[in-house]
């Protein structure tokens, strides 16, 4: 509001734009808000001359207005025309135009409206509110020509459709599944932030479901290839379009398993959609995922069936994977993959009474026998020296050693008779 009433008392139009529109009418509360004006950004940073600015994009007529503590930032980008896009992900050249201009740039009408919060007033040059009234993701203009310009958003059709549950509109459905395999133009760490977006929202198996059936998962995960079987809902005049999921006999206990994670991270959702699948390290360097998100997802898909028979695990198997960092994710994957096949939650009881009784220096105890104690008896690090750790580890988390004095009395008789 003050970036907007600062920039008026200034002499310029401003205006919110884009998702902060879409989402106050939609009464939600926006994650952020963008401001669009027709000063430019030298003149942008004169208005703000008493508060901290930033060039985030200057070139493409954009400047980070820094509110006092608390408060967060406000983009501020000039009303533009972008040129051609030659990467297929970024306008070559822009020119400053007006807000009619600005709002053709745009990816979506429901993302294309403009407000003035001071006079409470929608400027709406695309049919937005139309499609946000109607429940409808449509591409501003031609939708080949706006997929072209920005291949990422393909995949932002199917994470707002998903999120918003709307329908995608016919015709822009039809211009992602022709320009499906075009998805590569974009670097994989956008296509992973993409993918974080719609597995932590809680309407992911939608997310997933559509974007097999416009074949954007075969491209950007092949290894989860599942043919969809929806049709494009037909549009109407009015009535909010009815979701369609695909119906895929070897998708569908992916998509129940996955509606029925609570608030997932990025790791167990992603975990969830990849059951089955063997070469998880592969796909998440493909993806060039951080190596946190690497190592969960990995060992979530790895251990994804290890308590499905906890009662026959050894205590020692048992506390080390309840004693597990990533424990709780876990469980959850198995709770959630119980409950899609309509299975007896019996394991995940079982974990969460053993846990209960369980204090965590029983489950979880300081190892009675280190490295540096394998080496002060004469052994040197290597694989039998692992070997050993482990053993003797197994052997104190089952209750067989009770002290570090018993323990390296039970090394000792190992190293003998391996001797």
């Amino acid at each position: 509001m003050d970036v907007v009433r600062r920039l008026k008392e200034a002499g310029f139009t401003a205006l919110w734009a884009g998702g902060c529109v879409r989402d106050h009418l939609l009464g939600k509360t926006p994650k952020d808000y963008d401001v669009a004006t027709d000063a430019t950004p030298k003149q942008v940073k004169k208005a703000f001359a008493k508060r901290k600015t930033v060039d985030v994009g200057a070139s493409f007529g954009v400047i980070m207005v820094v509110g006092p503590r608390g408060a967060g930032e406000v983009e501020v980008a000039t009303f533009r025309c972008d040129g051609s896009y030659s990467d297929g992900r970024h306008p070559d050249s822009v020119t400053f135009s007006s807000p009619e201009e600005d709002a053709q740039r745009r990816d979506f009408t429901i993302n294309g409206m403009f407000f003035d919060p001071l006079e409470h007033k929608v400027l709406d040059f695309v049919g937005g509110a139309r499609d946000l009234s109607q429940g409808y993701v449509r591409a501003i203009g031609d939708p080949h020509a706006r997929m072209t310009e920005d291949k990422l958003r393909m995949l932002r059709a199917v994470r707002f459709t998903a999120s918003l549950e709307f329908g995608l509109a016919r015709a822009t459905k039809a211009a992602v599944t022709e320009m499906a395999s075009q998805i590569h133009v974009v670097s994989a760490e956008r296509i992973a932030a993409e993918l974080r977006r719609m597995l932590t929202d809680q309407h992911r198996h939608i997310a997933v479901a559509l974007a097999d059936e416009v074949g954007l998962l075969r491209e950007i995960l092949p290894e989860v290839v599942m043919p969809g079987s929806g049709e494009a809902p037909e549009e109407n005049d009015g009535r909010k379009p009815q979701v369609v999921l695909a119906t895929s006999e070897n998708l569908s206990p992916q998509l129940s398993a996955l509606r029925l994670l609570q608030q997932p991270s990025f790791e167990l959702a992603f975990a969830m959609l990849l059951r089955g699948v063997s070469n998880i390290e592969a796909i998440c360097r493909r993806l060039k995922l951080s190596n946190d998100e690497l190592e969960k997802t990995a060992w979530l898909v790895r251990q994804q069936d290890a308590l499905r028979e906890p009662d026959k695990l050894t205590l020692a198997q048992l506390k080390r994977l309840l004693a597990h960092p990533f424990r709780d994710d876990l469980l959850s994957l198995m709770r959630a993959t119980l409950l899609a096949e309509h299975a007896d939650p019996h394991p995940v009881l079982f974990c969460e009474q053993f846990l209960e009784a369980t204090p965590p220096k029983v489950l979880n105890p300081p190892p009675l026998v280190t490295g540096n104690d394998l080496i002060a008896l004469g052994l040197k690090p290597g694989p039998r020296f692992k070997q050993l750790l482990d053993e003797v580890r197994d052997a104190q988390l089952n209750g067989e050693l009770a002290d570090r004095s018993a323990a390296l009395e039970w090394v000792r008789a190992r190293l003998d008779v391996k001797s």
